[in-house]
């Protein structure tokens, strides 16, 4: 049942650990209970827990609880500066000039967690290789970001 959410625990090189008993799928959905939120629950609940995500089309879209409960053993992070930061999160892709620090790897179509000057995780995206390479620009394209949120609230 939890296969998605382990799958791309694995896609940051991440050991993050969970519970099956603990994880409860609502359709789509899944979320993470402690052992005594268990007990109480039925099976016709709207939400519980710590909601960890979502699947659509078999890809899941993970929550930002998620995210930073992989990050805290995630190896695959790019750090980035201020002003790469805030542009991330409006939408943009983000330029090698930006980066100041990848810990893990950093080849073509790896993912990677995105990570402010804070140490907080933004959002992630997958590596283009750019980093070793001359005139390539964009070292990571975005897949998602803390914006997404504030840009479908039109």
């Amino acid at each position: 049942m939890i296969k998605p959410l382990n799958d791309f625990i694995r896609l940051f090189n991440a050991s993050l650990m969970l519970d099956e008993n603990l994880v409860e799928k609502r359709e789509n959905r899944y979320y993470l209970l402690s052992e005594n939120l268990k007990r109480f629950i039925n099976k016709d609940f709207l939400y519980a827990g710590t909601y960890l995500g979502e699947t659509r089309g078999g890809i899941l879209l993970p929550s930002f609880m998620f995210l930073t409960m992989i990050a805290e053993t995630a190896k695959n992070k790019t750090y980035v500066d201020q002003k790469t930061e805030w542009l991330f999160v409006c939408g943009r892709d983000i330029f090698k000039k930006g980066v100041t620090r990848v810990n893990g790897s950093s080849d073509k179509n790896d993912f990677t967690l995105i990570m402010n000057v804070h140490g907080e995780c933004i959002g992630f995206g997958t590596m283009t290789g750019a980093l070793g390479e001359k005139g390539e620009n964009v070292a990571v394209r975005n897949t998602f970001d803390i914006g997404d949120f504030l840009r479908r609230e039109k």
